[in-house]
């Protein structure tokens, strides 16, 4: 499937961490990599590391017949000009992913290896490190990477090289990867989210739905557009994973225990208090973790191990603090309503920080679902005035506190420093909501937006909100009441 590209230029579309894992095997498949970035600075580290390269603007008036094959980094649109312009001269188009899954086809690092495919708009990086840590507990030589960070070819290097591949997928990485066939794939959830690049909520779906391609796919059935998914899966088999009792063909649980009655008859996984992190989104990236391993003949023994040596990863519902019987909770990474929504659901009585960039979705369905859990809600970022008016409109009775950049006090020299002006947010934000807290609540920082009109990226935000929890004292908490 390779051997068209022996001798010819690949054009490598994006100089950033899939871009560079590309270099090296395209040069041991023996073709000549060229690379093309809209940064110049990108482009500049290319050509001092020897690569010829190419500035979008020359592509525009290239001959495309120089090109085999372009590969794409996951975050460039179809639409970008250069893809488009690849797409006209009839030059293929394939995602860092297509290439990866044809290199291991090919052998060309060793034994094929088995993929087991995460994706989902929540849980995917939860979800695929429980995979990775199920099969070191079965002693199965692997390595999680993908979207997770580690790409794909990176893995396939490895010397020694892994048996399986626990590969998280985004919806940009499973649009450019069409021939991707897993051993088996998950679908967790799909809710909105990159709707401006993939053009509407069925294209997304769509994109999400490669993932059951394979030999075994596997569909979250409590997310309707999900269990949806099941009608499209082009799998051998399908099955779905459930929080509640399983029918046949299904995972779920029964009396606190993670039960698998899809791969056996009746099997029991693992107790509900062995899953971190705690509460139904932790319970559901559990039972989709252990359907696919247990997809690939993984013992029910070793499933229960690797989930109680699972830790959940930094700004993933982590635990950071109590003071004074308060409990600090740090989601960053739920960047969206979807993944605020299964954070708030896992706690009875939160102090909810949330706000940033919402990205065009409505927050109105999550706040009336979580509105009898709230305890009070402190917003910051650009779309707090939409949060604040969805609490309005549909929990009236919450104390809604709004910080703005603005309005702190005495921010002084900080407030013409980026990343200096965000953190004094972020400050002022946990002073007050742990001025809102009783004993036994949860402040949760759990934004339901992204983080970029503040922060330099989610894992910003939440050392930010980490480092002001440090400094607060006992007698912060409460003394707003």
């Amino acid at each position: 499937m390779l051997e068209f590209l022996r001798g010819r230029d690949v054009l490598v579309a994006g100089w950033g961490v899939s871009g560079r894992s590309l270099i090296e095997p395209l040069r041991d498949i023996g073709a000549r990599p060229v690379v093309t970035d809209g940064g110049a600075a990108a482009l500049a580290e290319a050509a001092g590391l020897g690569l010829d390269i190419a500035t979008c603007t020359e592509l525009e008036t290239a001959d495309w017949s120089r090109f085999a094959l372009v590969i794409t980094s996951p975050g460039w649109r179809p639409d970008s000009p250069v893809l488009a312009a690849a797409v006209t001269e009839g030059t293929p188009v394939w995602g860092d992913v297509e290439f990866a899954w044809w290199v291991d086809q090919a052998r060309i690092y060793g034994p094929v290896r088995k993929w087991l495919v995460v994706t989902g708009t929540n849980g995917k990086t939860t979800t695929t490190s429980m995979v990775h840590s199920i099969l070191r507990a079965a002693g199965i030589a692997s390595v999680a990477c993908g979207n997770i960070g580690l790409p794909i070819l990176d893995a396939l290097r490895r010397n020694p090289g892994p048996q399986v591949l626990a590969v998280e997928l985004s919806s940009f990485q499973l649009h450019w990867a069409p021939s991707v066939r897993p051993e088996a794939g998950v679908v967790l959830n799909v809710a909105e989210d990159h709707l401006d690049w993939h053009g509407g909520l069925d294209a997304y779906a769509a994109a999400k739905s490669r993932a059951l391609y394979g030999r075994v796919g596997v569909v979250g059935l409590d997310d309707p557009v999900a269990a949806s998914l099941a009608r499209r899966s082009k799998a051998r088999r399908t099955v779905g994973f459930r929080i509640g009792v399983p029918a046949d063909g299904e995972l779920g649980v029964v009396d606190g225990k993670l039960l698998d009655r899809a791969f056996t008859k009746a099997a029991i996984l693992a107790e509900v208090g062995d899953i971190s992190p705690k509460g139904p989104a932790g319970v559901a990236d559990a039972l989709a973790a252990a359907a696919l391993t247990r997809a690939i003949d993984v013992a029910p023994q070793f499933v229960r191990e690797g989930l109680i040596e699972h830790k959940v990863g930094p700004h993933r519902a982590a635990f950071v603090r109590e003071v004074a019987g308060v409990e600090f909770i740090d989601d960053s990474k739920a960047t969206n309503p979807h993944a605020a929504r299964s954070s708030i659901l896992g706690h009875p009585q939160v102090v909810w920080i949330a706000g940033g960039q919402l990205k065009g979705a409505s927050v109105d369905d999550l706040v009336e679902e979580i509105a009898d859990r709230l305890v009070a809600a402190v917003l910051i970022g650009a779309d707090s005035p939409v949060i604040a008016a969805a609490l309005a409109r549909h929990a009236p009775e919450v104390p809604v506190v709004e910080v703005r950049a603005g309005d702190h006090a005495g921010m002084g020299d900080a407030g013409r420093d980026g990343v200096a002006r965000a953190d004094a947010v972020m400050a002022q934000a946990v002073r007050a909501a742990a001025g809102l807290a009783r004993p036994g609540d949860v402040v949760l920082l759990a934004p339901a937006a992204a983080s970029l009109d503040m922060f330099a990226d989610y894992t910003h935000r939440g050392r930010s909100f980490a480092a002001a929890v440090a400094a607060l004292e006992d007698g912060d908490i409460g003394r707003h009441l």
